[in-house]
């Protein structure tokens, strides 16, 4: 049985200098009790266009029975060389298609992981790209884009609203261990019940 986890640099584990992140948790969880392979494939920085150009040979490569997408905070990222956001609402909500399609040549258990809040005073600019902010208004824009698809193809989604506390993050947007831990434990529950359906 196989897991694959797609995302951007959260999913990939940054941050979490303990466990490497909620991934990899998941990872040691369901390798020891179900004999799962999940293999996190998360890149730092990917959008959604960056994710559709490896998502089909990712697949392939692993041929999955559970597909998980954590990504598009990224998108929703202000650049303000361009004054706008990196990806616009309505090609995000084109890519999220995309992504489906993409995944249901494998499995038909897909679910979509919403996004966390993060720290506004420490991400308007980001400090590793001062051309690049992040904030909650957009974010809460572009997660009710992901919740709305979920809701229209019938899909899990895996709301993150209200999961971290600012606490919980290291540098306003990627979570600390601690965060990494409740993000797994939100989400590993939803793929117990998808090895259930057989």
């Amino acid at each position: 049985m196989n897991i694959c986890i797609f995302g951007d640099s959260i999913t990939w584990g940054a941050s979490d200098s303990d466990k490497g992140g909620w991934v990899e948790r998941l990872r040691v969880y369901f390798g020891e009790k179900y004999d799962a392979n999940v293999y996190n494939l998360g890149v730092c920085g990917d959008t959604t266009d960056d994710l559709l150009k490896r998502v089909e040979v990712e697949c392939k490569a692993r041929e999955p029975s559970i597909i998980v997408f954590a990504i598009g905070i990224n998108d929703s990222q202000f650049v303000h060389s361009k004054s706008d956001r990196r990806t616009s609402i309505e090609n995000f909500k084109e890519n999220l298609s995309k992504l489906h399609s993409a995944a249901r040549q494998f499995t038909e258990k897909i679910a979509f992981v919403g996004w966390t809040d993060i720290y506004e005073s420490k991400t308007k600019p980001v400090p590793w790209n001062t051309d690049r902010s992040y904030d909650n208004r957009s974010i809460q824009k572009y997660d009710e884009a992901i919740k709305r698809f979920c809701s229209e193809k019938k899909l899990k989604f895996i709301t993150m609203n209200g999961v971290l506390t600012l606490g919980d993050l290291t540098d306003g947007v990627h979570p600390n261990s601690q965060g990494h831990e409740k993000m797994a434990d939100i989400i590993k529950p939803v793929l117990e019940d998808f090895l259930e359906i057989r």
